[in-house]
């Protein structure tokens, strides 16, 4: 699922298309994998027979679908639908299920580019990107960007190059 060309003008090109970091997804495939086993267990545990076993067989499942639902589906379609893209000309960030939030930056109004790492992000190699801009809104603090030196690293030079383009113009 790439950033659509038709989001994009004439001569701009795509430089980074990312989600945020895998590890989003660390807490609900353990939470996936303990409901499966949980509810397996349950179901052949409850006896056949009796309305005890039937009425508990049913509440097991609601139960277990709820969970999933909240702690398994939620939490990857959040994932799924959160992007950053950075493009030659612009930062785009989206990010919602229901309700789709977007917010496009030009390189050209960012002051400044940052990025914080604690000690797990180093080891997963993901940080958090603090983009200064002159508007508003002030700073925008990117989550769990994959690779975060790099594209800071190449950001930092876009933005860069779009302040010499604005000089000379």
């Amino acid at each position: 699922m790439g950033f659509s060309d038709k989001h994009l003008s004439d001569d701009e090109q795509v430089i980074f298309h990312l989600h945020t970091h895998i590890k989003a997804l660390i807490v609900p495939v353990l939470v996936l994998l303990v409901l499966a086993a949980g509810v397996g267990f349950g179901l052949g545990a409850l006896p056949d027979d009796e309305l005890i076993g039937t009425i508990g067989r049913w509440a097991l499942v609601i139960v277990g679908v709820v969970v999933l639902f909240v702690w398994v589906i939620w939490p990857f379609l959040t994932w799924l639908t959160t992007t950053y893209t950075i493009t030659s000309e612009r930062l785009v960030t989206r990010k919602g299920i229901i309700t789709r939030t977007g917010r496009d930056i030009p390189l050209r109004v960012i002051n400044d580019v940052a990025y914080e790492m604690q000690l797990n992000d180093r080891v997963l190699r993901c940080g958090t990107l603090v983009v200064s801009a002159a508007s508003e809104q002030g700073q925008v603090r990117l989550d769990d960007v994959p690779r975060v030196q790099q594209v800071q690293l190449k950001l930092s030079e876009l933005v860069r190059e779009a302040h010499d383009e604005d000089e000379r113009a």
